[in-house]
C-alpha cells in the first residue's frame, strides 16, 4: 500500500459523514466493529449487494456472521496494527441461507483511541464465478483431449492389427501417408518402409497406370473395387479397393489390398480375427447384422448395452428386438445407409433385456460383399447430461404456457381440445424429425393409416401436399 503524501494538505478534514460516504464508495462491504466484536454499523457499495446477503449484521457479533472455518482470520481483523496502515487483506466466508458460501476479501483498519476497528471488504463472487468458468472450459478441453486420445489409440490398434493391407495416400502428391505392416509385407517384402514412397512406384510397370487411375476414379465415385494390380517386385497379384476419405481441408485415398482370391466374406468376417479381438475392447457397441437384418457378430459393449452376457444370445436374432424406439426406427436407418453408404448420429435408443434403455448414437456403413452385403452399426451410448441438454431444448411452444392463463376463463372442454392439437402436433413433427421426412415411416411410427396421417399433416398444415396424399412417398 502506498499512502497520500500529504493528507491534511490535499484532503483536509473530513467529516463524519463524508468520511463514510468515501468508505462507502470505496469498498463493497464496510463494517463498523467495536473492541468487543459487535457490528456497530455497515455499509454496502449497492443496493443489490445489500439485498444479495439479506441480512442484518448490525448487533451481530462479527464471528457469529462468518463461516466456522474463517473465524480464526476473522479474529485477526479485530486485531490490526495501531500505526494507521490496514493489515494484510484476508479471505473470509459468509454463509447465507439457501445460498453457497459467499466469499470476502477483507482488510481493516484502527479507528484510533476509540478501539473501534474499521473492516473493508471485497465481493469475490465475480472472480469466483470466472474462475469457475475456467475451470470447467479447462475440463471440457481435457476430455475433449482425452476422447481423441482414445479415438486414436483405437484406431491405431486396428490399422497395426489388421489381417488386410491398408496404405493412406496423400490425394494432392499421391504419396503414402501410412502403411500397415501387412501392406509393406506384400508391396516391399517387409524389407523397408513404404512410407513416403509415390503411390505408383509400388506396383510393377504393366499395372501401375491402373494403379493410378483407380486413384482419379475414386474421385468422383464411391468407391474402386476389384482392381487387380501387382507388386513392383513381381511376386505377389493383388485386387485393390480404393476409397476417397476427407479430413478438415485435405483429402486422402483409403487402399485396400488382399490376395486375389482370398477376399473376406461377411462370413469371415464375423470370425475371431486379429482386428475382431481389438474390436472387442471398444468401447462403444459394434454390431454386424446381415441384409436381413439378423445380428451376425456383435461386441461385448453392445452385450452389456443389451444386458446379456454371451454373444451367442443375440446371434441370427433380429437386431430390431433391441434397437430403436419401433420397428421403423431400424428401417429408416437401414435405408439410409443403403441409399448413402453411411450415416453417422442417427439416434434413437437400446432396449434392454430386462427392461433398460439407453440412449445411443448409431454410425453405420453398407458393405457390398462378394457373396452378400452386411451392415456395420457402432452404437456411442449418449451421457446423462447431453441426453438432459437435448431433452431441455425441446421445449414446449409458448402457447402451452398460454393455455394454462386460460384456466378459469375458458370451459375445459375446450382447454382440452386445443391441448391436444398442440401434442398431436409435436408428435407429428417428432416423427417427421426421425424419419427425415418420410410420411409413410411417419405414418407407421405413430400407428396411422396413410390417410389418416395425411388428414392431420393438412390440419396442422405441415408439409406441402400436393393432392397425391394416397400415393407412397
Amino acid at each position: 500500500m502506498k499512502p497520500f503524501d500529504s493528507p491534511d494538505k490535499t484532503i483536509g478534514n473530513l467529516k463524519a459523514a463524508s468520511a463514510g460516504n468515501l468508505i462507502a464508495a470505496a469498498a463493497d462491504i464496510a463494517l463498523v466493529i467495536d473492541r468487543k466484536g459487535v457490528v456497530k454499523d455497515v455499509a454496502f457499495t449497492s443496493d443489490d449487494l445489500a439485498a444479495s446477503f439479506g441480512t442484518e449484521w448490525v448487533g451481530e457479533s462479527w464471528l457469529d456472521i462468518v463461516t466456522p472455518e474463517s473465524r480464526k482470520k476473522a479474529q485477526d481483523l479485530l486485531e490490526p496494527s495501531t500505526n494507521g496502515k490496514p493489515m494484510r487483506w484476508r479471505q473470509v466466508n459468509h454463509a447465507l441461507d439457501d445460498q453457497p458460501d459467499v466469499p470476502v476479501r477483507y482488510t481493516s483498519v484502527s479507528l484510533g483511541s476509540a478501539g473501534k476497528v474499521l473492516v473493508l471488504g471485497q465481493d469475490l463472487r465475480p472472480q469466483a464465478a470466472q474462475q469457475q468458468r475456467i475451470m470447467e472450459a479447462q475440463a471440457a478441453m481435457e476430455r475433449e483431449y482425452e476422447r481423441l486420445r482414445h479415438a486414436e489409440t483405437r484406431y491405431r490398434a486396428v490399422f497395426q492389427v489388421s489381417s488386410e493391407a491398408v496404405l493412406i495416400v496423400d490425394a494432392a502428391t499421391q504419396r503414402v501417408v501410412e502403411a500397415n505392416p501387412v501392406a509393406s509385407q506384400f508391396l516391399a517384402n517387409g524389407t523397408k518402409a513404404i512410407s513416403g514412397r509415390h503411390f505408383s512406384d509400388l506396383f510393377s510397370d504393366a499395372t501401375s497406370a491402373a494403379a493410378k487411375e483407380s486413384l482419379v476414379s475414386a474421385q468422383t465415385m464411391p468407391r474402386v473395387e476389384g482392381v487387380p494390380v501387382e507388386s513392383a517386385h513381381g511376386n505377389k497379384r493383388l485386387s485393390m479397393s480404393v476409397s476417397l476419405v476427407r479430413q478438415s481441408r485435405s483429402a486422402y485415398f483409403l487402399v485396400r489390398l488382399s490376395t486375389q482370391g482370398s477376399a473376406a466374406n461377411a462370413a469371415d468376417l464375423v470370425g475371431r480375427s486379429n482386428v475382431l479381438k481389438a474390436i472387442d475392447q471398444l468401447p462403444d457397441g459394434l454390431v454386424i447384422v446381415d441384409k436381413d437384418r439378423r445380428i451376425m457378430m456383435a461386441n461385448p459393449s453392445f452385450l452389456e448395452l443389451c444386458e446379456l452376457a454371451q454373444e451367442s444370445q443375440v446371434k441370427g436374432e433380429p437386431v430390431e428386438r433391441w434397437l430403436g424406439r419401433v420397428s421403423v426406427d431400424v428401417d429408416v436407418l437401414l435405408a439410409h445407409v443403403r441409399e448413402h453408404g453411411a450415416t453417422r448420429r442417427f439416434s434413437t435408443v437400446v432396449r434392454g433385456e430386462y427392461g433398460g434403455r439407453s440412449d445411443v448414437e448409431i454410425s453405420a456403413v453398407h458393405i457390398s460383399g462378394q457373396e452378400a452385403p452386411y451392415y456395420a452399426l457402432s452404437l456411442r451410448q449418449l451421457e446423462v447430461q447431453a441426453a438432459r441438454k437435448a431433452d431441455a431444448e425441446k421445449q414446449l411452444p409458448r402457447s402451452v404456457e398460454q393455455l394454462t392463463k386460460l384456466v378459469g376463463r375458458v370451459p375445459l372442454k375446450e382447454l382440452v381440445r386445443e391441448t391436444t392439437d398442440i401434442v398431436e402436433r409435436l408428435c407429428i413433427e417428432a416423427a417427421l424429425d426421425l424419419t427425415s421426412g418420410n410420411r409413410a415411416s411417419a405414418a407407421e411410427m405413430l400407428g396411422l393409416s396413410r390417410q389418416s396421417f395425411y388428414v392431420k399433416l393438412r390440419r396442422h398444415g405441415l408439409g406441402e401436399l400436393d393432392g397425391t396424399e394416397h400415393e407412397i412417398d
